[in-house]
């Protein structure tokens, strides 16, 4: 049987993947509650185990600041969108701090894997591949050079936030 908390963070990543897919955008409607639902599915989930419902509240909090970190990082730096980071927040409040992490890890090589692929299809990879050596090559030479603004695009992060969480919770899942 699933665990009450695997289900909720797979019903709120997909209506995520589904809205962000469709509009671009993952609405607050969506994020804020998992923040809620988070340390109150732990709490329950720990107290039919029979365990404390306290630490599986300070659990859920820890997993709001793990997995909040890079997400808010990125955010700050102009590399992600602030539905996304809240999204990845509410799940590590849902999932707990190690499972959390384990999506979120997951959804990063998702989204690296899909960008990769849509660049080869449409013939960019090495071409994109060469710059990115030549301006890797510049920041360890301390050259300083702006990102040219073809190199910058745009990614729907909610699908691979889905595909983050199903691998997580089918490699194990929360107990």
């Amino acid at each position: 049987m699933i665990a009450l908390s695997s289900a909720v963070a797979l019903g709120a990543s997909a209506a995520a993947a589904i809205t962000d897919l469709r509009t671009g955008h993952i609405p607050n409607g969506l994020t804020l509650p998992l923040l809620a639902l988070g340390p109150a599915v732990a709490a329950f989930e720990a107290h039919r185990r029979g365990a404390s419902p306290v630490h599986a509240v300070v659990l859920a909090g820890l997993g709001v600041v793990v997995c909040g970190a890079v997400p808010y990082l990125l955010f700050r730096l102009g590399g992600m969108f602030g539905g996304d980071v809240k999204l990845l927040v509410g799940l590590g409040a849902v999932l707990g701090p190690m499972v959390g992490l384990e999506a979120e890890l997951n959804a990063f090589v998702a989204a690296a894997l899909f960008a990769l692929g849509r660049m080869a299809f449409k013939g960019q990879l090495f071409a994109v591949l060469g710059r990115s050596a030549r301006l890797a090559m510049r920041a360890v030479a301390k050259e300083a050079e702006p990102v040219p603004e073809e190199l910058m695009t745009v990614m729907r992060f909610g699908p691979a936030a889905f595909v983050g969480v199903v691998v997580a919770v089918v490699a194990g899942g929360p107990p």
